[in-house]
């Protein structure tokens, strides 16, 4: 894969990842283990990535900005 498209599979990845988590515990937290769990929880998963990896996508620049505004440059 061309470096170019490192930020894309990094946003991929990482909300991915993060949605994962946290549609699995926003899950067992509004319904318990319950019968069915595993498939109620890949169903949130889907819908909560397919929000999170465009809102990563047109978040993460502004996050950058934010970013080298409060961490002090070195020299």
């Amino acid at each position: 894969m061309h470096p170019r498209y490192a930020p894309y599979l990094f946003g991929l990845l990482l909300s991915g990842l993060m949605s994962f988590v946290v549609s699995g515990l926003s899950t067992w937290h509004a319904v318990g283990f319950i019968p069915g769990f595993l498939g109620t929880w890949l169903s949130a998963w889907v819908f909560a990535w397919a929000i999170a990896f465009p809102t990563v996508l047109v978040v993460a620049p502004l996050v950058r900005r934010i970013v080298a505004r409060v961490v002090r440059q070195e020299g």
